[in-house]
């Protein structure tokens, strides 16, 4: 991939590699499986087409090209997809705890879930997700500590009762 020009066989490789982690980062702007699926297609399909450059590290090329197409896409649709279906799938199947995940997920900043997504969904390195978001290493760093302790905190378990109720 040094010419920056993509065989059919390495757009199958990056889309093995990045595409499922791709349509959970486009859920992030679209909620809806079928429409961030589309967008991940859409730009695959563009590199199968050909003519575009692509930079040495094409993982940031592809969440950037995703986020801009989803975005165009939700600026194209006239009213907001409820959220039914999750972009996530539950490993023991339920519904609802993939559901909340994603919301949990769409409630954190944009520039938290992203370097999220990128990193436990996208399998990319903090220095990759740095690049991907055009931040610095730290920066990225800081923004994945955050949002993993947002996360746990709205997770963690209340206990046997719930939350702790105050007394009168």
């Amino acid at each position: 991939m040094a010419d920056n020009t993509l065989s059919p066989d390495d757009v199958r490789r990056l889309y093995e590699q990045h595409g499922p982690a791709l349509v959970v980062y486009a859920c992030r702007y679209t909620t809806d499986v079928a429409r961030a699926e589309d967008v991940v297609h859409g730009i695959f399909h563009r590199l199968l087409r050909g003519g575009v450059t692509v930079p040495d590290h094409p993982a940031g090329y592809l969440y950037r090209a995703v986020r801009n197409a989803a975005l165009n896409a939700l600026r194209n649709e006239a009213r907001a997809a409820p959220l039914g279906e999750s972009c996530f799938v539950h490993r023991g199947g339920n519904r609802e705890a993939a559901l909340a995940l994603q919301e949990a997920l769409s409630e954190l900043p944009e520039e938290q879930s992203e370097v999220v997504i990128m990193r436990i969904w996208g399998g990319m390195t903090l220095n990759e997700a740095a690049a991907a978001s055009g931040v610095t290493l730290n920066t990225a760093a800081s923004r994945y500590r955050y949002a993993l302790a947002k996360l746990r905190e709205k997770f963690q378990p209340q206990g046997p009762r719930g939350p702790k109720e105050k007394k009168s």
